[in-house]
């Protein structure tokens, strides 16, 4: 499971946690504006925005988990099992595989209004990437300086909805997500006040009681309502590492521990890495669960008129800093 999360400071954060059992092997990959992306169903793009984000590399293609472009839009995909339909390509729309989908979203569009107008004709597709490598049931925030919006592909067609919260999780669907932040707008970052009954003496007995009632389980529905929470009362100061370090500690409201997420016998989902990415500078920066030192890869530090993907495997050790 996974949440996904937007921030605004001076610059404008997307980022997200992939929550899992075990790792395919991610690498920090930058796809240089001419590397050429072959599409099964739709033409091919020769000359495209540069791209990075957290990939699995198979057969030289990178199938992104997240990523941004260099004109500062990002995507991410979410699981979505069990409401993610995907049909077989139609010659009257333009069919985009599911694992083709963030590159060919990411090589075209700047902004969210073009995403929009991209999206009008087309549809995401069951087309799997092999046989060794079937499609997964994905849904995907997509997002840029000002704006984001949700995609997801069900068995009544492909919707787009305006994501004002800039948050996704997994299921349920997104309408009903959103509806479900009805039932906490209660919530408060401040003490505590009695409103239980006036014939009860009731005293907040602590400081700290900020945000009572705000779910704390390791659900998609929970975690949505608390990056939600988390996020839009969220405060930092508008340098960089100030607010990388404030989106980081918005995702880490929702980090799952190993040992409390038990998905088979013996095997647990963690948070395997945590991204945050500088829409405006094109900086990928990212955690892993067993290093949590800030780790940042620039796109621009990289030739991005090159052909060739450029990988970076994450620093999975835990980097200690001593000072004596």
């Amino acid at each position: 499971m996974c949440t996904a999360a937007t921030y605004k400071a001076d610059d404008a954060y997307f980022g997200r946690t992939l929550d899992y059992e075990f790792s395919y092997g991610d690498e920090i990959t930058i796809t240089p504006r001419n590397y050429k992306f072959h599409f099964r169903h739709t033409e091919d793009i020769e000359s495209h925005y540069a791209i990075i984000g957290m990939a699995h590399i198979a057969e030289n293609y990178p199938l992104y988990y997240d990523a941004i472009n260099e004109m500062g839009l990002g995507m991410a995909g979410l699981n979505f099992v069990g409401n993610a339909f995907y049909p077989e390509p139609n010659e009257n729309k333009i069919s985009v595989a599911q694992f083709e989908f963030i590159p060919w979203v990411l090589s075209l569009c700047k902004n969210i209004e073009e995403v929009k107008e991209l999206l009008k004709n087309a549809e995401i597709v069951c087309t799997p990437f092999s046989e060794k490598l079937p499609g997964a049931q994905l849904h995907w925030i997509i997002a840029d300086k000002n704006s984001s919006i949700v995609v997801e592909s069900t068995a009544d067609g492909m919707h787009i909805y305006d994501n004002p919260v800039g948050v996704l999780t997994n299921n349920p669907p997104f309408p009903i997500q959103m509806f479900n932040l009805n039932n906490y707008m209660n919530l408060s970052p401040k003490q505590p006040e009695n409103k239980f009954s006036e014939v009860l003496d009731l005293n907040a007995y602590s400081r700290g009681m900020g945000a009572m009632g705000l779910p704390g389980d390791l659900s998609s529905a929970s975690r949505f309502i608390r990056v939600a929470f988390v996020k839009l009362n969220s405060k930092s100061g508008k340098d960089e590492n100030e607010a990388v370090s404030q989106f980081f500690h918005i995702l880490g409201s929702v980090d799952q521990q190993r040992g409390c997420c038990e998905v088979a016998d013996g095997k647990y989902e963690i948070t395997i890495y945590t991204s945050c990415c500088n829409l405006d500078k094109g900086i990928y920066y990212y955690t892993t669960y067993s290093n949590h030192q800030i780790t940042a890869v620039d796109m621009h530090k990289e030739n991005l008129e090159s052909n060739e993907l450029i990988n970076y495997e994450p620093i999975t050790t835990q980097q200690i800093m001593r000072q004596n």
